[in-house]
C-alpha cells in the first residue's frame, strides 16, 4: 500500500465528532535528523519548517481548532550564537511566506512567549504575520517563541500579585480561573500533545494547560513526521478514555 492509499485508509478511520480541539507538538529532532545525513543542523531546521507545513495542512483539513507548536524555547538561547541567528533567520522567512497561505486557509497566527529578547527583525516579521492573518477563523497555529512554561507561570503570578497589591484583584479571589486568564493566549487547554522523534518529556511547554493533555510519543524525527504520522497520533487519541480524575465508564 503507498502512502497515499494509506493515508486515505487512516483518514477514514478519525470520528470528526471526536477531534482534539487544541493539539501541541514539541518538534524535536531537526539535528539528530541531518547529523544522520551528515548535514549541518541548519539542512535540519529547514526542513523542520517543511514538517510544520505539512502538519498545519492536515490539521486544517481535519478541523483541529488550535495547534501549538514549540518554535523556541527561553533555553534555546544557550545555544551556539551562529545555530540562534539561523533560527531567527529561518523565523522571519517562514512567516513572511506563509502569510499568504495562511490567508487562503483561514488561518490566524498566534504568539506565545516574550517580546522582550526577540531581534527587532523577528518581531516586525510576527506582527505583520499576526495582523495579516487576524481575521482568520478556521483554525489557529500558535508559535512559541521565546517561550518556557515555568516562565509563563512566574509572569502569571506576577500579574496577579500586582493586582491584588494595587486593589484590583482580591487575594482571596485568585484561583485557576484567574491564574489562567494571565497565561499567554494560545487557544486554552490542550487535548493531545505529541513529541516525536523518541523523547518522552514535555520540556517546559505549556504546562498549566497541558495538565489532562493525552501524551503521544513516537520514534520519527521531526523533519520526517508526515501526515499520516499525525493520523497514528490523532487515532491513538480517538482509542483513549479521558476520565479527568473520575472513575470512567463502567
Amino acid at each position: 500500500m503507498g502512502k497515499d492509499e494509506d493515508y486515505s485508509v487512516k483518514l477514514q478511520l478519525i470520528d470528526r465528532q471526536r477531534l482534539p480541539a487544541h493539539i501541541a507538538v514539541i518538534m524535536d529532532g531537526n539535528g539528530r535528523w541531518a547529523a544522520a545525513r551528515n548535514r549541518p543542523r541548519s539542512f535540519g531546521h529547514r526542513a523542520g519548517a517543511e514538517a510544520l507545513r505539512r502538519c498545519t495542512e492536515i490539521c486544517r483539513e481535519l478541523g483541529v481548532a488550535s495547534l501549538s507548536v514549540y518554535a523556541f524555547s527561553t533555553e534555546n538561547w544557550r545555544r551556539p550564537a551562529d545555530e540562534v541567528s539561523f533560527l531567527m533567520k529561518l523565523l522571519i522567512e517562514y512567516l513572511r511566506q506563509e502569510v499568504r497561505t495562511m490567508n487562503e486557509q483561514d488561518i490566524a497566527l498566534g504568539f506565545l512567549g516574550e517580546r522582550e529578547g526577540l531581534p527587532d527583525a523577528v518581531l516586525a516579521a510576527l506582527d505583520q504575520a499576526l495582523a495579516a492573518t487576524a481575521q482568520s477563523r478556521s483554525m489557529r497555529l500558535n508559535l512559541a517563541i521565546n517561550y518556557g512554561g515555568r516562565r509563563e507561570l512566574a509572569l502569571a503570578a506576577r500579574r496577579l500579585a500586582e493586582q491584588a497589591v494595587s486593589g484590583e484583584l482580591n487575594a482571596a479571589d485568585i484561583d485557576e480561573r484567574a491564574l489562567a486568564a494571565q497565561l499567554f493566549d494560545g487557544g486554552g487547554e490542550v487535548d493531545l500533545l505529541i513529541r516525536p522523534s523518541g523523547e518522552q518529556r514535555i520540556s517546559n511547554f505549556l504546562l498549566y494547560q497541558a495538565a489532562y493533555a493525552e501524551l503521544y510519543f513516537c520514534p520519527v524525527l521531526w523533519p520526517d513526521f508526515g501526515k499520516n504520522d499525525l493520523l497514528d497520533a490523532v487515532i491513538d487519541y480517538q482509542r483513549r478514555e479521558r476520565r479527568f480524575g473520575n472513575i470512567g465508564q463502567v
